[in-house]
């Protein structure tokens, strides 16, 4: 009976040790296949945000490089609005950044819930043949309902305008807060405007029906049933257009315009 209990716990040590060599395996071939695809997602969500892309469009790498192509990855300092060159835009990992000691600090209380900034950041800007600003494309993150949300927005030329906002992961609940997944929900951002005359951050998500662009020019509608996420939005977006966030970045912008 004793050998039959020996040999039964060595097989079954055995079996999770197969097991394990397995997994492991597995997961260290497919690292930089998860890592490409998080990339060509995050891709993906730019060109939304630009206007580039569609929701529901069938995009392969190769779409997404050629449409990506004259997008500038830049790393800037988040305190002064400057291009830090000294920073890789091509490999710097922002969210890796925002949660280390040492690349990153503790965010003054806001209402995104916000708890660290990172020294850095990555932005996206599009540019014209004669290198004037079309458009640019700001990280966003923020608390909503049951957890933080990453997304994108974008701005016009102007630095005033919304081109578009999208989000590439969240954890709010399907068919409500989930809805900023919605390609019609974030059809009614382009056009609104972020900041007021005083360029101060306004656009908010209200409660209800907001209106067209020309009567809520500030105001976007709200999603059903779904009041936290709403003002969890409304809070990211402010919070990381203003002076706490790339607040400098676009005042610098401006001064070059």
């Amino acid at each position: 009976m004793q050998g039959s209990v020996g040999y039964n716990l060595g097989f079954a040590a055995a079996v999770c040790l197969a097991c394990a060599v397995v997994v492991s395996s597995a997961a260290v071939a497919l690292a930089d296949r998860q890592d490409r695809n998080a990339l060509l997602d995050k891709q993906k969500n730019v060109l939304l945000a630009l206007g580039l892309a569609e929701d529901g469009e069938s995009l392969d790498e190769a779409a997404v490089a050629e449409r990506f192509a004259p997008i500038d990855l830049v790393v800037i300092s988040l305190a002064t609005g400057e291009v830090d060159p000294a920073v890789d835009a091509s490999t710097y990992d922002q969210r890796a950044a925002s949660i280390a000691p040492d690349t990153s600090e503790p965010a003054t209380e806001n209402d995104a819930r916000v708890l660290r900034v990172p020294h850095h950041a990555l932005v996206y800007e599009l540019r014209d043949d004669a290198g004037a600003l079309d458009g640019v494309v700001l990280p966003v993150e923020g608390l909503g309902l049951w957890g933080t949300l990453y997304g994108f927005v974008a701005l016009e030329g102007d630095l005033r305008t919304v081109r578009g906002l999208t989000f590439y992961e969240h954890k709010e609940t399907p068919g409500l807060g989930g809805e900023v997944d919605n390609p019609g929900w974030k059809a009614l951002w382009p056009g609104r405007l972020a900041f007021d005359d005083s360029l101060a951050p306004t656009v908010s998500v209200v409660k209800g029906v907001a209106g067209s662009v020309t009567e809520a020019p500030y105001e976007v509608d709200g999603l059903s049933g779904a009041t936290i996420t709403s003002r969890g939005v409304t809070n990211l977006v402010r919070y990381w257009l203003g002076g706490d966030g790339f607040g400098p970045y676009l005042d610098r912008l401006r001064g070059e315009a």
